[in-house]
């Protein structure tokens, strides 16, 4: 394993733990949600849900395409602007804002769950946020082209 692969391992590391903790925010919802679902339910009316559920599908599938345009914007800014960040921070900031747009989906199965629906809905919206996670994990060749384009243009 060549030095520079070893580096950019290391580097990388609190951004994987940033998709850790979004793993572990979908996986609390759903032990939450399993263990007290009787006292998290309000149950409100079922064309309410419906509707609810629709915009909020609706939503979620949007928001996969928007945050990959963005991370690519975010990306390609990470390059070429400058500012005294390293090519760690920049990524990290990329993955974090990626990450968090992500976890709406995930939260919107826990809203609707709150709202009435069953453990499917819940099932559905925590597979897409894991999806959207796995989609936008940290890339060790997105990191080394920043850190390749901020060395030349340091020089």
């Amino acid at each position: 394993m060549s030095a520079q692969a070893q580096l950019s391992a290391a580097d990388l590391r609190p951004h994987w733990l940033v998709c850790a903790a979004m793993l572990l925010t979908v996986l609390g919802y759903n032990l939450v949600c399993h263990l007290w679902a009787d006292e998290l339910q309000i149950g409100i009316d079922e064309a309410q849900r419906v509707l609810i559920r629709s915009v909020l599908y609706g939503l979620a599938i949007l928001l996969f395409p928007f945050t990959k345009l963005l991370r690519h914007i975010l990306l390609r800014l990470n390059q070429t602007m400058p500012g005294p960040k390293t090519a760690r921070q920049r990524y990290l900031l990329t993955i974090i804002i990626t990450q968090a747009l992500i976890e709406f989906v995930s939260l919107s199965g826990l809203v609707m769950f709150i709202l009435g629906d069953g453990f499917n809905t819940l099932y559905i919206f925590s597979v897409m946020g894991v999806l959207g996670i796995f989609l936008h994990k940290p890339n060790p060749s997105e990191y080394l082209t920043i850190a390749a384009a901020l060395s030349i243009e340091n020089k």
